[in-house]
């Protein structure tokens, strides 16, 4: 069992055509001056042992300059297994959750729903088995709440990025599990800014 911290898992998904948030990687914070990546910037813990961030603490959103940024390095590099911070562009839009799961009884299912911190309270989430016809996908967002928030080219890109995962899985059936939350949403693009892959 193979599990990807999220610079692979996003690098992975990227190289499969998904789109991927702009985003730099630092272990030290002397780097955070060298960085190109326009303000408002999100940063994260990266490790392989942590894989829920937020209840570590360890995600800022917001952050405007460089002596923000210096100032949460110094405040994550001292969480327990950090071992480098995720800088990424600060991306405006709506938080969807997109997910599979391999299953022994029907193989890769794929989980649709609103996305963010609070899935767990939200249950606002539905699933199918892949692969599924854009018929298909649509009546699947349809089935949740946040589908009433969304405009068509919203839908549009979420039914992009859904394409996108199929053609992933099909090339890749080894993925036992694929989280993208969140999968950020607005009416220009979609951008994957949380990853998480297992293969087997």
């Amino acid at each position: 069992m193979q599990q990807f911290t999220e610079k692979e898992a996003e690098d992975f998904l990227e190289k499969n055509e998904l789109k991927v948030v702009q985003r730099t990687f630092s272990k030290n914070k002397s780097d955070l001056k060298k960085i190109k990546i326009p303000f408002p910037w999100v940063m994260k813990i990266s490790s392989k042992k942590i894989m829920h961030k937020a209840r570590m603490h360890g995600v800022k959103t917001n952050i405007n300059t460089i002596e923000e940024a210096e100032k949460y390095f110094e405040i994550i590099s001292k969480i327990e297994n950090f071992e480098e911070s995720i800088i990424q562009k600060q991306i405006s839009g709506k938080e969807i959750i997109l997910g599979i799961k391999k299953t022994p009884e029907f193989g890769h299912v794929l989980m649709f729903g609103k996305g963010g911190t609070n899935i767990e309270q939200e249950k606002d989430v539905t699933f199918r088995v892949i692969p599924i016809k854009e018929e298909d996908i649509k009546s699947m967002i349809k089935d949740t709440k946040i589908s009433k928030e969304l405009t068509e080219k919203e839908t549009r890109n979420i039914i992009e990025a859904i394409n996108k995962i199929q053609k992933l899985i099909k090339n890749n059936s080894q993925i036992t599990e694929l989280d993208i939350n969140p999968l950020m949403i607005n009416d220009k693009e979609y951008m994957v800014v949380d990853a998480r892959i297992v293969m087997k």
